[in-house]
C-alpha cells in the first residue's frame, strides 16, 4: 500500500481551505482543559465539603466486616451466666434444637466449661472465679471484680478492653465477651441455619440418607398426609425462613410492577397524541397534557408510594398506584418526542389516498412509534421490577416489607442475602426475557 504523501504547498493549501480547525481561537483550544480541571476541582469542594477524609477514618470498617460474614454464616450464642457462685449455661439464640450439646462446648465439672474455637489452642474455659482465654496456646487469667474485668498482663493484640468488657477476638470462628455477670460467645458457623427445617420440625437434623428413607419408606408421622407432603409442609412453613410467605411477596413485587406498567401505558397512548403538537394542533390540549405528565413524573415513586399508603393502608394497591402515576408521567414524555419526531411523508402518503383521520393515525403514525413505545414499556416493566421492592420497604407490599422486616432484627442478615439473590434472580430472568422482546420488537435478532 502506498503511503500518502503531502507536499508543504498542499498542507499550506489544506490550512488555508480549513483554517477554523487548524487554528481555533485560543478560548476554543482551552475549553477541553478547563473543563478538566473544573470537573477536579468541584470532585475536591465536594470532598472537603463533606468532610469526606473524616469520614472514611471514623467509619466502622469492622461493622461492615461482620455485616457481610452474617450475609453467608451465622453464630451461636450461648451465655454462661455467675449466679450464686456457680455457673449457668443459657442460649440467647438457639439455633441448634432443643437443649443444644455442641461439641465445642466441653462440661469439665459441675459448674465449669471450656469453649473451644476451632482448636484447643484456641480457648475459653470458664468457672465461678476464674476465667480462663486460651490464645495460640498461652494462658490469659482474666481478672474480674464488681467495676468489670480487666486486660491481664501482657494481653494479646485479639484482646480489647471497653466499659469494663474483656473481648477476645478469635477470628472468624468467633469471640467471647467477659464481664463481672456472665461470659458472652458468639460461635460462627458457614451457611445457612435451618434453610430447610427449623428446630421444631421432625424432618429437623436428619442427613440426606435418613431423610431420604423416612419419606419413602419410614413409618408415617403425621397420620393425615404422607412423609413426602409433610416434608413438603414443613420446608414451606418453616418458621425461621418462611420460605411460602417469602416466594408470595415476590409474586406479588412481580405482579405489582407488571399491572403498575400495562395500566400506564394503556392509559398513556392515547394522551401522547393529545400532548403531540404535529398530531394534535391545539395549543391547549397539547401544554394541559405536557403539564399533567411533568406533575406525574416529577414526584418519585417512592413519594407517591407514601402517599397511597397513607389513603389506602399497607398492600400491593399503593404500590400498583404509585408506579402506574410515575409510569405515566415519564411514558408521556417519551412517547410524546417520540411522536413529535415521526416521519411526516408516511403520515401524509396515507392522507393524499383519501384516508380519514383515525386511518391516518392508524396506518401512517402508529406503525412507526409502535414498535419503540413497547420497547420503552418492556424497559419500563423490567426497571419496576425492582424499583417495586423499593417501594414495598414503606409498606406498599411484596417482598420489600419483608426485607425491611429482616433487616430491622440486626440478627437475620442471612434472611436478608436470600431475600437480595431472589430478587436478583427476578431481575436476571426479567431483564433478559425484557431484552429479548425488545430486541424483536426493533427488528433485530436477539
Amino acid at each position: 500500500m502506498s503511503e500518502l504523501v503531502v507536499t508543504p504547498a498542499e498542507a499550506a493549501e489544506l490550512k488555508a481551505l480549513h483554517a477554523a480547525v487548524f487554528h481555533k481561537p485560543w478560548h476554543q483550544r482551552l475549553l477541553a482543559p478547563v473543563a478538566v480541571f473544573a470537573t477536579l476541582a468541584y470532585v475536591v469542594f465536594c470532598g472537603l465539603f463533606f468532610d469526606l477524609p473524616r469520614v472514611f477514618a471514623e467509619a466502622k470498617w469492622d461493622r461492615a466486616s461482620v455485616y457481610i460474614a452474617d450475609w453467608y454464616s451465622w453464630e451461636a450464642q450461648p451465655r454462661f451466666r455467675f449466679k450464686d457462685n456457680a455457673v449457668e449455661l443459657e442460649w440467647t439464640r438457639s439455633l441448634l434444637g432443643e437443649n443444644p450439646s455442641p461439641d465445642w462446648i466441653e462440661t469439665t465439672g459441675p459448674h465449669n466449661y471450656t469453649v473451644t474455637f476451632g482448636s484447643a489452642a484456641d480457648q475459653v474455659e470458664i468457672s465461678p472465679s476464674n476465667v480462663i482465654a486460651v490464645v495460640a496456646g498461652q494462658r490469659y487469667r482474666i481478672p474480674i471484680s464488681e467495676a468489670g474485668a480487666a486486660l491481664p498482663e501482657n494481653a494479646p493484640a485479639n484482646m480489647s478492653l471497653k466499659g469494663g468488657r474483656v473481648t477476645v477476638d478469635y477470628g472468624f470462628i468467633g469471640e467471647a465477651e467477659i464481664r463481672n455477670s456472665q461470659v458472652f460467645v458468639r460461635h460462627r458457623y458457614l451457611g445457612w441455619p435451618n434453610f430447610f427445617f427449623d428446630t421444631g420440625s421432625p424432618f429437623f437434623g436428619m442427613d440426606t440418607a435418613t431423610l431420604w428413607q423416612t419419606i419413602s419408606s419410614g413409618e408415617q408421622i403425621d397420620k393425615r398426609m404422607p412423609n413426602w407432603q409433610l416434608m413438603l409442609v414443613e420446608f414451606l412453613y418453616n418458621s425461621e425462613w418462611q420460605h411460602l410467605d417469602v416466594w408470595q411477596k415476590l409474586l406479588q413485587t412481580i405482579v405489582m410492577a407488571f399491572c403498575g406498567t400495562l395500566f400506564a401505558a394503556v392509559f398513556v397512548f392515547p394522551l401522547i397524541f393529545i400532548a403531540a403538537r404535529n398530531i394534535t394542533p391545539n395549543r391547549a390540549a397539547n401544554w394541559l397534557t405536557k403539564r399533567l405528565f411533568d406533575l406525574l413524573r416529577s414526584i418519585d415513586m417512592l413519594i407517591w408510594a407514601l402517599v397511597f399508603v397513607r389513603g389506602f393502608g399497607p398492600g400491593p394497591i399503593p404500590g400498583i398506584a404509585a408506579i402506574f402515576f410515575t409510569d405515566t408521567g415519564t411514558l408521556g414524555k417519551t412517547g410524546t418526542e417520540t411522536l413529535e419526531n415521526i416521519d411526516d411523508r408516511q403520515r401524509e402518503g396515507v392522507k393524499s389516498v383519501g384516508a380519514a383521520p383515525l386511518e391516518v393515525q392508524r396506518y401512517g403514525v402508529i406503525p412507526q412509534i409502535l414498535p419503540i413505545f413497547l420497547s420503552q414499556v418492556l424497559y419500563f416493566w423490567e426497571s419496576n421490577t425492582r424499583s417495586a421492592t423499593i417501594i414495598g420497604a414503606v409498606g406498599a407490599g411484596g417482598i420489600g416489607l419483608k426485607l425491611i422486616e429482616a433487616m430491622r432484627t440486626n440478627q437475620d442478615w442471612e434472611n436478608v442475602a436470600y431475600m437480595v439473590l431472589l430478587i436478583l434472580a427476578v431481575v436476571f430472568i426479567f431483564d433478559n426475557i425484557s431484552n429479548a422482546l425488545r430486541s424483536r420488537l426493533i427488528g433485530r435478532q436477539s
